[in-house]
Order: structure tokens, then C-alpha cells, then sequence
């Protein structure tokens, strides 16, 4: 006779959400997973940041079938009591199977190999353009595709941290290394780390880092108090230098996304010269160095200090562009403070997101982000996928009455300035930096 089940309360979940005593819930079933967390190849945020709280959506969306059967070993003979699942939910999860009988998440066209190609084109294109030729213009030319290469070999860089873009995952983390650290000189482990705690807790205020932009930027007057950042395991003060920044963030948005690219070099030399785990890091480490060899040694090259600093203004202003395009899909969307719910995961996703309307034909540009929201619930999913399924999702949305936000670039630009602007003005008033009620910020905040 089989043994009755064991049965704890959603309390006492929530009572095992630290470091060193770190439960979740899948399906109903409790798994202890405090020793994988310090080895888990997402990384350990994901799994603090949902801590004690039932995790099943979160796991669906970045995991394929196989992983089911590894889940075994941390299972402590404990369910949850009155486990249940929302109708969203449940509908997610049925779209997510059927795209998985589709085969969506294997077939992954030539996006990559194409990307690659026009890569190596522009890096010889340059190298040629400053070598053989002593036009000024040619090289401001050249400085420019630095900019476009480095953008096109973020979208590689992106895509390969979701999902396997080659046919083994040697391979995958080759282009990985070659594409961000020794052609971008960003590291992949810092990326991949800050992206898996943004998809998790998509526009957190405390959580997500991709809204941690103080002292230049804030997208709601929620942080004017000074704010912890989970993320960075520190204090973000809202100083007097802050709001100075941020009260004229509206004018300085795009001069500093020109300039954004600086942050991740110093974020990346941060991690690794940090005592965090990070995998493979002294091949981290070398290729951040071949980029610190080649970039300098390019510039170099050129005839004076005037097209010296030319062809590097050129090169970051252009890949400022892409910057830009990360911001658009998610200042002007709800933001919320505190830790993400594992039990409102399509809600929180399709809430925190905004789309970009654009051709067919441009989505080369955007590298699969102009469908925010369907990445967001579908980060496996090749980007050639997202526009086929782009018409379940909002079927879906609109059966559950929930947002499923587009706009085109030019409005998501004008949208992002507004959002901008409103804290702007709550920051310049200095007698009472904090909303003036709930409404006035609903409607100036968040666009």
C-alpha cells in the first residue's frame, strides 16, 4: 500500500528562501535545490529570486522536456497544500506544448550563420577601409560598421544564451566567447547573468537591473527614496547628484545611450575580477583581453588623434542604437517593487513588455526584440519563430484581458521620452520628490 502523501503549507515554502535553505515548487511537488543553485548553469539569482514560492511557469519557459527527468534528486517527499493553477497558466502551458509538437524550438534557420558571415564581411571591410585608404570619411565610415558589427554580434551573443545556436554546445559557447568577449569585449558570463535576473523578475524595480540605471536615469518615482538593488547587493541612494541627473534625463537619454557601452565594459571587468562564480573565467578573462588588443591596436592605426577619437565616437554611437532598442521595450511598461511571483508569470511578462510594430523585412535590425513579449514567455524559442507565433500570444492575451503592447519605433521612442520627462518633474520638485497620488503617477510614470 502506497504511503500518503506528505503535504506542507505555502507558509512554510516561504520560510525556506535563503542562500543556504532554498526551496521551490513544480507542479505542486517541493524540491530543495539549495547545493544546485551555486552550480545551476542559469546562474543562482533566478532561483533566489524565486525562492519559497511555486516556480512551475519560470521552469517551463527556460527549460526543455528532457530537464523534467533531472528533477528527481532535489524532490524532498513534500507537495504543497492546496495546490492549484490558474487558467492562464494553464493556457500558457498548453501553448508552450504546442509549440514544443511543432518543433518551433529546434528549427532554427540561418539566422546565425548569416549574422556571422556579415560579421567576418564588416571586420575585413574595416580592417581594409583603415588600412588602404587615407579618406577621412572612409574611416568615420569604418568606425560606423565597428558600431553595426558590435550590434549584430550582441543579437548572436543574445540568442546562443537562450538557446543552442550551433550544432553542439562546444560550439555554441565558441561563438559565444568569440562574438561578445573577443569581438564586443563584453563578457558572456556577466550577460548572461544580469539577463537571466531581468527575464525572471522582468521590471522589478529592486530586482530587475536592467531598470538600475541611477544616478542617470529613473523610470519611476518609486526609487526617489534610495532603493536596495538585489541584483547588485547594494544601496542605490537617490542623492542630490541623482536627481540633478535624473531631472534632466529627458534631454540626456540619447547622448548617454551614445556612451552606454562604457558601463558594460566596467561591468564586465567588475564580475571577473570579482569573488562571484563565474564559469570558465580565465577563458572569460583572455578573450576580453583579444579585444583589448585588436580594438586599440585598429585605432591605432589611424593617421591622427582627430580620427582617432572619430572612429571611436562613430563606432559607440552607432552601437548606442541597440542600447536604445533595450530600453524601448520596457521603460514606458508597469513596473512594480519587490520580488517576482512565481504564480502571475505570462501577467508579469506581458505587462512589463512592449512590442515594436515593424516589416518583416526590418527584423534584422531589431534581432527578434521587436516581439518583447513573446520573447519574454518564450526566451527558448528561435527569433525566426517569434513572429509566427506572435498571433497565439495575443489571442491569448486577449482571452485573459491582459495588455499585449505594441507600438512603432518612432512611438516607443516618443512613449520612453514621456516616461522619462514625468519622473523628470517629480524629481525636480525637491519639497515633495514622491507621487502626488496613485493616479497622477499611473498616468505620467508609465506612459
Amino acid at each position: 500500500m502506497a504511503e500518503p502523501r506528505k503535504y506542507i503549507s505555502q507558509e512554510e515554502l516561504q520560510s525556506h528562501n535563503t542562500p543556504g535553505d532554498l526551496w521551490i515548487s513544480i507542479n505542486g511537488k517541493i524540491y530543495n535545490v539549495t547545493d544546485w543553485s551555486k552550480v545551476h548553469p542559469g546562474g543562482e539569482l533566478p532561483l533566489l529570486n524565486l525562492a519559497g514560492q511555486d516556480a512551475t511557469d519560470a521552469f517551463f519557459a527556460y527549460h526543455p522536456g528532457t530537464a523534467w527527468k533531472h528533477l528527481d534528486k532535489f524532490f524532498t517527499g513534500y507537495f504543497l497544500e492546496d495546490y492549484s493553477v490558474s487558467e492562464v497558466s494553464k493556457d500558457y502551458r498548453k501553448l508552450a506544448a504546442e509549440f514544443s509538437k511543432m518543433g518551433l524550438f529546434e528549427k532554427k534557420g540561418h539566422i546565425t550563420l548569416i549574422s556571422l558571415c556579415l560579421t567576418a564581411v564588416l571586420f575585413a571591410l574595416t580592417v581594409y577601409g583603415i588600412l588602404c585608404s587615407n579618406s577621412t570619411w572612409v574611416h568615420l565610415l569604418c568606425g560606423g560598421s565597428i558600431g553595426f558589427l558590435w550590434i549584430q554580434s550582441g543579437w548572436i551573443g543574445h540568442d546562443s544564451g537562450h538557446y543552442n545556436v550551433m550544432i553542439s554546445p562546444e560550439m555554441n559557447r565558441l561563438v559565444q566567447i568569440l562574438t561578445g568577449n573577443c569581438l564586443a569585449g563584453i563578457s558572456i558570463g556577466w550577460w548572461k547573468r544580469n539577463h537571466n535576473a531581468h527575464h525572471i523578475a522582468c521590471n522589478s524595480l529592486d530586482f530587475d537591473p536592467d531598470l538600475q540605471h541611477l544616478p542617470f536615469f529613473a523610470v519611476s518615482s518609486k526609487i526617489f527614496c534610495s532603493f536596495t538593488s538585489y541584483f547588485y547587493e547594494r544601496k542605490i541612494n537617490f542623492d542630490s547628484f541623482a536627481r540633478f541627473l535624473v531631472s534632466y534625463q529627458h534631454w540626456t537619454f540619447y547622448p548617454v545611450m551614445c556612451f552606454a557601452r562604457i558601463n558594460l565594459f566596467a561591468q564586465s571587468f567588475l564580475l571577473l575580477l570579482s569573488k562571484k562564480r563565474v564559469p570558465n573565467r580565465v577563458q572569460e578573462i583572455l578573450g576580453i583581453l583579444v579585444f583589448w588588443i585588436w580594438y586599440p591596436l585598429l585605432v591605432s592605426c589611424l593617421p591622427n588623434w582627430g580620427e582617432r577619437v572619430m572612429f571611436v565616437l562613430a563606432s559607440f554611437a552607432v552601437t548606442g542604437i541597440q542600447h536604445i532598442q533595450f530600453c524601448l521595450n520596457h521603460f514606458s511598461s508597469s513596473v512594480y517593487v519587490g520580488p517576482p511571483n512565481g504564480n502571475d508569470w505570462f501577467e508579469k511578462q506581458t505587462k512589463g513588455t512592449l512590442n515594436i510594430d515593424c516589416s518583416s523585412w526590418m527584423d534584422w535590425f531589431h534581432g527578434g526584440l521587436q516581439f518583447q513579449a513573446e520573447h519574454h514567455l518564450f526566451p527558448r524559442l528561435p527569433r525566426c519563430q517569434l513572429r509566427k507565433i506572435s498571433p497565439f500570444v495575443k489571442e491569448l492575451c486577449k482571452k485573459h484581458n491582459l495588455p499585449y503592447d505594441s507600438a512603432s519605433f518612432w512611438n516607443a521612442n516618443v512613449r520612453t521620452i514621456q516616461t522619462l520627462r514625468a519622473a523628470a518633474l517629480q524629481a525636480r520638485d525637491l519639497s515633495n520628490p514622491v507621487p502626488r497620488n496613485l493616479v497622477w503617477e499611473a498616468v505620467n510614470t508609465h506612459g
